[in-house]
């Protein structure tokens, strides 16, 4: 590579660079659309602790008569069931199960935790008999209903009515078939909470799985709620709420801005020393790192999973001193291999190659570390673990490639100068070929 290819490389480095930071905090209507681009940072998924909002926790226990044996397997769909409420509403909500037998849901971004237990809904019990009695015994309960609906639908006189579409699990299809083909010609009745709710008359067999129930339903919100109660009524465990607590935005905004702060500051202290302590390939390291921060920013917005908190801030900014700390081993071997007598170049080429195993063995131990703590940790050490994670990923990649990638398009403008890679060996060491 001539040095007329390398400038125009380093030109072409440092408008990606620029555009990069656009992208990533700028914000601005794209013309001719409706469209604004928030950026990158702004895009990004806010936790409880940095949006505000309602934290709940409920203590879970096994229903009347049920089998101990599987109650984890049942909290677990419980959780799923809660999960399909409330992200169809708040797409950034985090339920998660805590201490084998409570389930915590943070949702941000939410001011009034009545928002939150409405959605949850007050569970109905579902039941389908061949009997008009309450105490008839069920061929057909909510346990086997996957999900539940409001529709709006012709009746039998041709008129349009709205209502709820349910959908059975494959024993529930099954069973509902069976009672459908018993009944035909007579009616089915389904009781809600114990009560009579609708006998309809059964024309046919059903055997599709869903079924349409309709009753005093009025609006399209009477059945929605109505839907929402079915589904309440399908969870595989009794829930008790322990807790509610509301977050205020305004901490979370100052904690964030002090951290963004804090960060910024940080960043310019180790461009900085990096600059000061190795020079010029210092220099490649801080616009490594700028392209490290680049690629953090666009991960976080980008990785569904991610919901950034205060700790996950504390995930990121380890991960920026283990970034800083692989170009400082690599930086340090090629000192030393220049002091032993090689050129700038090989010097260069030996450094990495042999500070490689170093920063290898410790970023994947930290790796595993985070790996672990996000499989099974919960809460904010989940979220520090996800951010870590991908932090040690980006460092290793940055210092390894990244630096390496701008420090062999510096060297064919500076293939002599061993002062402006900070690079010194005592005057008896004989250069090698």
């Amino acid at each position: 590579m001539n040095k007329a290819t390398a400038i125009k490389r380093f030109i072409f480095i440092g408008i990606f660079l620029i555009l990069g930071i656009v992208l990533s905090f700028a914000q601005f209507d794209i013309p001719g659309t409706h469209y604004t681009y928030n950026g990158f940072a702004n895009s990004i998924k806010l936790g409880l602790d940095l949006k505000g909002g309602v934290l709940a926790v409920y203590e879970a226990s096994s229903l009347e008569g049920d089998d101990e044996g599987d109650f984890a397997q049942k909290l677990n769909a419980t959780r799923e069931r809660i999960s399909g409420l409330i992200t169809a509403e708040y797409n950034e909500a985090q339920i998660s199960i805590q201490q084998g037998n409570r389930l915590r849901i943070e949702v941000p971004d939410v001011s009034d935790p009545e928002e939150i237990f409405e959605l949850i809904g007050t569970p109905a019990t579902l039941e389908f008999k061949s009997e008009n009695s309450a105490d008839a015994t069920a061929e057909l309960t909510g346990q086997n209903v996957t999900n539940a609906y409001a529709s709006y639908q012709p009746s039998s006189d041709g008129s349009y009515e709205y209502g709820v579409v349910i959908e059975f699990d494959a024993e529930g299809a099954q069973k509902f078939y069976e009672l459908t083909s018993a009944q035909q010609g007579n009616s089915i009745y389904i009781y809600i909470n114990g009560e009579l709710f609708s006998a309809p008359t059964v024309n046919s067999a059903i055997s599709g799985g869903t079924t349409f129930i309709s009753g005093s339903m009025n609006s399209q919100s009477e059945a929605e709620d109505f839907a929402l109660q079915i589904l309440s009524g399908t969870f595989s465990v009794n829930l008790t709420l322990l807790e509610n607590t509301v977050v205020s935005a305004t901490l979370g905004e100052n904690a964030l801005l002090y951290g963004l702060i804090a960060g910024a500051v940080a960043l310019v202290l180790i461009f900085a020393f990096m600059i000061w302590r190795y020079r010029m390939m210092g220099v490649m390291a801080s616009l490594a790192l700028v392209f490290y921060v680049i690629l953090m920013l666009f991960f976080l917005q980008a990785i569904p999973i991610v919901q950034l908190t205060l700790a996950g801030i504390a995930g990121i900014i380890l991960s920026i001193g283990m970034a800083i700390d692989g170009n400082i081993i690599i930086f340090e071997r090629i000192k030393e291999e220049y002091a032993s007598g090689k050129r700038i170049e090989p010097s260069v080429r030996a450094g990495f190659k042999k500070a490689f195993s170093a920063i290898m063995d410790s970023n994947i131990t930290t790796i595993v570390v985070a790996l672990v703590l996000a499989l099974l940790g919960t809460g904010s050490i989940q979220g520090f673990a996800i951010t870590l994670l991908i932090g040690v990923v980006l460092s290793m990649f940055t210092s390894l490639v990244v630096t390496r990638g701008f420090l062999n398009m510096y060297y064919p403008l500076n293939s002599t100068k061993a002062k402006l890679y900070s690079l010194k060996r005592e005057d008896t060491v004989v250069e090698l070929a």
